[in-house]
C-alpha cells in the first residue's frame, strides 16, 4: 500500500504538472498543503464524488483560490467527474479546471474562490446555515443536520480585512463546525511576509473567541491528525489549526520562496522535484495503487446510504419536518406561495398608503415571511434604519441558532460575503440591509453573487440626496447605475409600497441570480393602476399614465422621482401636451422583456424622451437617446435638508416641466 507521503506526493505531481503545462499558475501552495490535503480527505471529509449535491455533506473551502490545481487534484483523485484530460486543459478556455475556483464549472467546487478572504468568509456563511438548519429541524436521536465546514486559507486571506470581519462574528456565534486551516507558510507575492504581515494570528484568533491549535507542523501527518480530532471535539467555538508548511515542498531549489508561488516550476526543476519526492511517474501519471488508496466513491456511497436511512428514521417520525426540510433543501416555494403573495400585493393597492419604500419593504417582509421560514434576514448595524426585522425575526445567537435573522454589526463587506456562504449551502434564502453609500464597502462580495448566480437579496435604503443632513459622504450618486451595471445583478428601485412589494416577490422567486432593492428614507405617495398596469409593474418597466393617442413625450422615472413625473406630466397635459410617464423600477427586468413589449412601452418613433432620477445621470442615455435629457446627477451631493437638495440639484416639478418644454419646443 503507498505511503502517506507517496499519496501526497500525487497531489503535488499532479499540481506542478498542470502548471507547467499552462505554463501559468500557481504551484507552491498545493504543494505545500499536500500533506493536509491528504489527511483531511481521506481520514475525514464526508462526501461523495458520486453525488457532488448531497445535502449533508462537509464542506470544504480552498480559501486561497489561487492555489487551485490543490483543489482539482483531490477533486479528481477521489473520484468526482473531472478526468485527468480536464486536469491537463488547466486555464484554459471552456475547461471545468479555470485558473481559480468557480462555482457550477466542475463538481465539488462549491464556492469561487478568486479575491482572497471571501472564501473563509463564504465557510463562515455556510457554518451558520448548517449551526441554523441543525437547530431548526434536529431532533432528538434525528441529527439530519450535521456536518462541517473545513476551509483552507494563507496568509493573504488573513491580510485582507474581510477575514476579521468574518471570523469575529464566527466567534461571536460559537460556530463549532468551522474548522480553518491556515497555511503559515511565510511567503506572499513579494517575498517572505515579515516585512508586511508580522501579525500574532493565534492570538488574534483566541481574542475572537476561537479555538486555536498553534504551530502543527503541516508535514506530519500525525500531528495533522491529531489537531484534526481535538477541532471536531471542541463543539462551542470554530477552530483554527496553525499549520506550518513549506511552499512548494519537494522544490529543492525553489520550495520555501517566493518563486514557486504564482509562476511554473519550469522543467528542470520539476524534474529535480521528481527526484527529490522519489516520484519517477511521468506527467500526469498516477499508479492505479494510489488511485486505488484515493477513490472515495465507494466510502461516500457509503456514507450517503447511511444518512439516507437516517433521514427515513426521521420522516417516519417527523413527517412534517422532514417534508418541509426537503423543499428548503431543494430551493423551491411553497405551493401557496404564489396565490397568497399575489393577494398581498393586490390588498395593498386597494388600501393606497404614503410611506416610505424601506417601510413598505418591512411591510412586505411581514407578509412574506410569514409564508416563507427559509428567509434568513440580517442588517449591517442598521435594522432600525433599514427595517430588515420582521413581526417574525428571532435573532441567531450562539446559545440559539433556531432564529431567523443575523445582527452582522458593521461589517457590510463580510455580511454579503457571508450571505453567499448561506445561498450556498441551501435551505435559506438570505437578505442583508445597509445604506446603499455602503454598497461601495460590500462590492466585491456583491459582485461574487452575481458571478456565482446566488439567490442572496441585497437590501439597500437611503437611496439617494433625498437622505439630506447626512451630507455627500451618505448620499450615493453612482451606486445604483453601477449595480445595474453589473452582469447579472437585478436591481430594482420601486416608487411606492406596491412597487416594493412586487421587487421583493422577483427577488424571492429569482433563482439564477442576487437582486439589489434600493427603498427611500423619506415617505412617497402610492400611485394609481388598473388591474393591468399592477400586472406589469413584474416586467420592470411599464406605462403608468398616457394620453389619447400618440405621446409626443415621454417621461421616464424611478422611485421617489416617478411622483415628480406624474407631477409634471399632469401640467403639460393641461397645457395642450400629449404626455405619457413609464415608471421603470427595474431595467434589467424590463431590458429582459419581448421587443414588441418594450416598444409598447417605449415607442421608437417617440424620441422626446427626459428620464429624471436622483443618480448619476449618463446611465440614462440608453433610454433617452442623445437627443433627449436627463434630470440627474452630475456632481456629489450636500448638506441640507432633502427639500432643499431635490431644488438645487432640479428634482422638482417645475424643473421636469421646463425640460420638456424644451424639448417639445
Amino acid at each position: 500500500m503507498p505511503s502517506r507521503q507517496v499519496l501526497a506526493n500525487a497531489v503535488r505531481a499532479l499540481s506542478m504538472d498542470a502548471v507547467q503545462k499552462a505554463n501559468s499558475g500557481h504551484p507552491g501552495a498545493p504543494m505545500g498543503m499536500a500533506d493536509i490535503a491528504e489527511v483531511l480527505w481521506r481520514d475525514y471529509l464526508k462526501h461523495n464524488p458520486a453525488n457532488p449535491e448531497w445535502a449533508d455533506r462537509d464542506r470544504f473551502i480552498l480559501s486561497n483560490g489561487h492555489g487551485s490545481m490543490l483543489l482539482y487534484s483531490l477533486l479528481h483523485l477521489t473520484g468526482y467527474e473531472l478526468s485527468i484530460d480536464d486536469l491537463k486543459q488547466f486555464r484554459q478556455l471552456h475547461s471545468k479546471t479555470p485558473g481559480h475556483p468557480e462555482y457550477g464549472y466542475a463538481p465539488g467546487v462549491e464556492t469561487t474562490t478568486g479575491p482572497l478572504g471571501q472564501g473563509i468568509t463564504n465557510a463562515v456563511g455556510m457554518a451558520i446555515a448548517e449551526k441554523a438548519l441543525a437547530a431548526q429541524f434536529n431532533k432528538p436521536g434525528h441529527e439530519v443536520v450535521d456536518h462541517f465546514t473545513y476551509t483552507f486559507l494563507g496568509d493573504g486571506c488573513l491580510m485582507e480585512g474581510i477575514s476579521h470581519e468574518a471570523c469575529s462574528l464566527a466567534g461571536t456565534l460559537g460556530l463549532g463546525k468551522l474548522i480553518a486551516f491556515w497555511d503559515d507558510n511565510g511567503i506572499s507575492i513579494d517575498g517572505h511576509v515579515e516585512g508586511w504581515f508580522s501579525d500574532d494570528t493565534p492570538k488574534r484568533f483566541e481574542a475572537y473567541g476561537w479555538h486555536v491549535i498553534p504551530a502543527v507542523d503541516g508535514h506530519d501527518s500525525a500531528a495533522v491528525a491529531a489537531a484534526i480530532d481535538a477541532a471536531r471535539a471542541e463543539t462551542g467555538r470554530p477552530t483554527l489549526i496553525c499549520c506550518k508548511t513549506v511552499i512548494g515542498f519537494g522544490s529543492p531549489n525553489k520550495g520555501g520562496s517566493h518563486d514557486c508561488h504564482g509562476a511554473p516550476l519550469g522543467e528542470a526543476e520539476i524534474a529535480a522535484t521528481r527526484e527529490q519526492l522519489g516520484w519517477s511517474h511521468a506527467p500526469f501519471d498516477i499508479p492505479a495503487d494510489v488511485y486505488g488508496e484515493w477513490d472515495a466513491k465507494a466510502k461516500g456511497a457509503e456514507q450517503e446510504a447511511g444518512w439516507n436511512a437516517k433521514f427515513d428514521a426521521y420522516a417516519a417520525e417527523y413527517p412534517a419536518l422532514a417534508a418541509e426540510l426537503k423543499r428548503r433543501l431543494n430551493g423551491e416555494l411553497p405551493t401557496d406561495w404564489e396565490q397568497q403573495s399575489a393577494d398581498f400585493i393586490k390588498g395593498l393597492q386597494a388600501a393606497p398608503a404614503k410611506i416610505a419604500t424601506r417601510k413598505a419593504s418591512q411591510n412586505a417582509l411581514d407578509a412574506f415571511g410569514n409564508l416563507l421560514p427559509e428567509l434568513l434576514g440580517g442588517s449591517a448595524d442598521l435594522a432600525p434604519s433599514n427595517l430588515t426585522m420582521h413581526k417574525g425575526s428571532k435573532a441567531i445567537s450562539a446559545e440559539d441558532a433556531a432564529g431567523n435573522y443575523l445582527h452582522y454589526g458593521v461589517r457590510e463587506f463580510g455580511m454579503s460575503a457571508i450571505m453567499n456562504g448561506i445561498a450556498l449551502h441551501g435551505g435559506f434564502v438570505p437578505y442583508g440591509g445597509t445604506f446603499l453609500m455602503f454598497v461601495e464597502y460590500a462590492r466585491n462580495a456583491v459582485r461574487m453573487a452575481a458571478l456565482m448566480k446566488q439567490r442572496s437579496i441585497f437590501v439597500y435604503t437611503h437611496d439617494s440626496i433625498g437622505l439630506g443632513e447626512d451630507g455627500p459622504t451618505h448620499q450615493p450618486v453612482e451606486q445604483i447605475a453601477s449595480l445595474r451595471l453589473t452582469p447579472n445583478m437585478s436591481t430594482w428601485r420601486p416608487c411606492d409600497q406596491v412597487e416594493s412589494a412586487v421587487a421583493w416577490k422577483h427577488a424571492i422567486e429569482r433563482k439564477d441570480g442576487p437582486t439589489s432593492l434600493i427603498f427611500s428614507r423619506q415617505n412617497l405617495g402610492q400611485m394609481e393602476r388598473t388591474e393591468a398596469q399592477l400586472a406589469d409593474v413584474a416586467k420592470g418597466g411599464y406605462v403608468l399614465r398616457d394620453c389619447a393617442g400618440t405621446p409626443e413625450l415621454i417621461l421616464i422615472a424611478t422611485g421617489s422621482e416617478v411622483e415628480l413625473a406624474v407631477a409634471a406630466a399632469e401640467q403639460l397635459t393641461a397645457k395642450g401636451r400629449a404626455v405619457r410617464v413609464v415608471s421603470m423600477p427595474s431595467t434589467d427586468v424590463f431590458d429582459a422583456q419581448s421587443a414588441s413589449y418594450r416598444e409598447s412601452v417605449l415607442p421608437a418613433a417617440v424620441t422626446k424622451r427626459v428620464a429624471v432620477e436622483a443618480g448619476i445621470r449618463d446611465f440614462w442615455f440608453k433610454y433617452v437617446g442623445f437627443g433627449g435629457d436627463i434630470i440627474g446627477m452630475s456632481s456629489f451631493g450636500e448638506s441640507a435638508p432633502a427639500g432643499e437638495l431635490f431644488k438645487l440639484f432640479g428634482f422638482t416639478t417645475e424643473n421636469v416641466v421646463e425640460k420638456a418644454e424644451a424639448l417639445l419646443a
